[in-house]
């Protein structure tokens, strides 16, 4: 049985296995997120563990920083039937509802492609992170970081059948897979694990490196810094600002992870040399 984020359409096929037949589709949707209330952002994702993907999108935004902080993510009551399981209500409380507001009062309402990290925000000064540094003495050895992808393609049950999602990954300073995520885009899967850690309280999460599929953008630079994660990797190519980010904060930045190679932009003393 197909999961949420698969669906099936007909398609005809030319070659070896010509003639009618249908096709697995990775689902890309609408998420509208409410926040105590009021309209916050409409995000395109692929359904599934919307609730920790709300989680990560909220501490990403600044909005929260705690796990007690957010009351509680739901299904919106008051949307209509037909679209509920695609609106959700979250609800914050103490020090986050201010940081709200003054959100609220900055953001363009705008639709959050699942391409895009940043649309909701009027200026480069206002996505500043508000952590300056991220913290960890401990290495990885070039192998260690080489094998992330192959250990995160493992974990990618989606992908396997549609071929079209993104994936991140959460592995330990020994490159144990501790947890993974798929969606249509990067930063939602970035979101969903950086979520479930906030919700279950284990942020920051200093020991611990993230692979991304695809390119290492400013945005997922940004959110690695947020969860206090000192490693970050990709298959592709990082952009400028990602790079200098990465500087600025002390994260290891590594790029073009493929086989035994990678290349190190940033921060190069937490990949130990071949031995």
């Amino acid at each position: 049985m197909d999961s949420p984020g698969i669906c099936r359409v007909p398609v005809t096929r030319i070659g070896p296995d010509e003639g009618p037949g249908t096709a697995a589709l990775a689902v890309e949707a609408p998420l509208e997120v409410r926040v105590n209330g009021a309209p916050f952002a409409v995000i395109m994702r692929t359904p599934g563990d919307d609730r920790a993907l709300v989680a990560g999108f909220l501490l990403a935004e600044d909005v929260v920083r705690r796990a007690d902080e957010l009351v509680r993510v739901e299904p919106c009551a008051d949307a209509a039937d037909e679209v509920r399981e695609h609106v959700v209500q979250a609800t914050v409380q103490g020090e986050a509802q201010a940081r709200l507001f003054d959100r609220l009062a900055s953001r363009r309402q705008v639709l959050m492609t699942s391409g895009c990290g940043l649309c909701g925000r009027r200026t480069l000064a206002s996505l500043q992170a508000r952590v300056a540094a991220v913290h960890g003495t401990w290495t990885m050895t070039p192998a260690q970081i080489s094998a992330m992808p192959v250990r995160l393609r493992e974990a990618q049950q989606v992908f396997a059948a549609t071929g079209g999602l993104h994936a991140a990954g959460l592995f330990d300073r020994e490159g144990h897979l501790l947890d993974s995520a798929e969606d249509v885009g990067r930063h939602n899967a970035v979101d969903k694990i950086v979520g479930r850690r906030l919700l279950a309280g284990q942020l920051p999460l200093d020991g611990c490196a993230l692979m991304v599929s695809g390119r290492a953008s400013f945005e997922l630079v940004q959110k690695a810094l947020l969860a206090g994660i000192p490693l970050l990797a990709a298959v592709s190519a990082p952009s400028s600002l990602a790079v200098d980010v990465a500087e600025a904060v002390g994260m290891t930045l590594c790029g073009f992870v493929r086989g035994d190679a990678c290349t190190i932009y940033t921060h190069p003393a937490r990949v130990t040399p071949r031995g």
